[in-house]
């Protein structure tokens, strides 16, 4: 994700300065270059050696200490950053940044760079919402600075409230947006489908498949870095959000349909990666049914099959299908791409490795209205999204 990317890490003085350990791992193993700059009172919570030993570079501490060796090291720091992330950012750094006070390594850093800065918020909930705090907070989001705004939930004093760091997994997808969003999109609507669907059988009991949704969630996330305004329809998961991306969560095939027939006439591009269930119960029991009350049929009954439903709407919208065959794969997916008048197929078969559901690559075929087919390799879902993506780009330019 950070191939060849120089990402800056500071790290302030708050109890989730320990968490700030798991982020730079994340970008290492994301193949980034990362240092680590440190004010004094975050050194009271995590030593320096940790951070040296996990970003692999020496960490900054002091204007004037002796491992610096440069006088004007800071302004060395400052110019080597593609991304300045500050983790945890409290509400005196915050301050001090909204006012341009320069008076430690991390804060003089920030002030001589040019690079998008990344602020992680983790504080007492009192002084999140203390005014002082909102009014530097709006300061610095107005000259363009980005927030991962915190969580609500226990804090280290014992209160709950809002003020708990954001989740490491959500900061990474931050600074993956901050580092290579586009305006490419910014007039595009764009909505995803992702997931599988539940058809209900009892109150405890459901007909489903095993999408992960991981597809479609990479798809909503690369089309929001691309500028556009995304909403994710997804099925049930066990996925973080993409970052500024709207979710719209949903349980059946049914819900899924409404929510897309509602949105698909504002949309300029549809992406439908959701697994729908095909058919559905065609009862559903509203209490528990027994073991012994099974029968050896279910009366199943077709659920709407929403890609050809928007399809024959089609009022200039790009649409992308999703076809998973694993046997006479090309012509089934020119085949669903005709009857379902979609612009752009994306075909996968689950049988080969490193292409199955719940895992994080996937080896795709992309097919065009004119059958022109483009084999990718095995790569990750987000790699693949992003594939996907320049080819409905491709096709958007030849709409006119």
């Amino acid at each position: 994700m950070f191939l060849g990317k120089n990402i800056l890490v500071g790290v302030t003085g708050g109890i989730a300065a320990y968490k700030s350990a798991y982020l730079v791992r994340e970008f290492k193993k994301a193949s980034a270059n990362v240092r680590v700059m440190m004010t004094r009172a975050a050194q009271h919570f995590v030593g320096p050696l940790t951070f040296e030993t996990l970003s692999e570079n020496k960490v900054g501490v002091d204007l004037f200490n002796d491992a610096n060796t440069s006088p004007t090291a800071h302004i060395d720091w400052a110019r080597w950053p593609d991304i300045i992330v500050i983790c945890p950012a409290t509400a005196n750094t915050i301050g001090k940044i909204a006012n341009g006070i320069a008076d430690n390594f991390v804060t003089t850093t920030i002030l001589a760079s040019t690079a998008p800065v990344l602020l992680c918020p983790a504080m007492n909930v009192e002084m999140y919402n203390n005014r002082l705090y909102q009014q530097n907070a709006e300061k610095l989001a107005g000259l363009g600075f980005h927030f991962v705004e915190p969580e609500a939930g226990d804090l280290a004093c014992g209160e709950v409230g809002m003020g708990r760091l954001a989740d490491p997994r959500d900061i990474v997808q931050a600074v993956h947006y901050c580092l290579n969003r586009s305006d490419e999109w910014s007039e595009k609507k764009v909505l995803v489908t992702a997931g599988p669907t539940h058809e209900a059988i009892d109150p405890v009991r459901y007909m489903t498949n095993k999408s992960s949704g991981k597809m479609g969630f990479a798809l909503a996330q690369e089309a929001a870095i691309r500028g556009a305004e995304v909403t994710l329809i997804a099925g049930p998961n066990n996925l973080r959000a993409p970052w500024r991306v709207k979710v719209v969560d949903v349980d059946s095939a049914e819900q899924m349909a409404a929510e897309v027939n509602k949105g698909f006439e504002e949309c300029d591009v549809l992406v439908m990666a959701a697994a729908v269930a095909d058919y559905r119960p065609a009862k559903t029991a509203k209490q528990k049914i027994k073991k012994s009350e099974f029968g050896p049929a279910m009366p199943l009954v077709p659920t709407e099959d929403i890609l050809q439903t928007v399809g024959r709407r089609k009022a200039g919208q790009f649409i992308v299908g999703f076809a998973l065959e694993t046997k006479n794969e090309i012509a089934h997916a020119i085949d669903k791409m005709q009857r379902k008048n979609c612009d752009l197929m994306v075909l996968n078969n689950p049988l080969e490795n490193g292409a199955g559901f719940e895992v994080d690559t996937n080896r795709v075929t992309l097919i065009d209205r004119n059958k022109r087919r483009q084999t990718l390799p095995l790569m990750s879902k987000q790699r693949v999204a992003q594939r996907i993506l320049d080819a409905v780009q491709t096709g958007l330019q030849k709409h006119g």
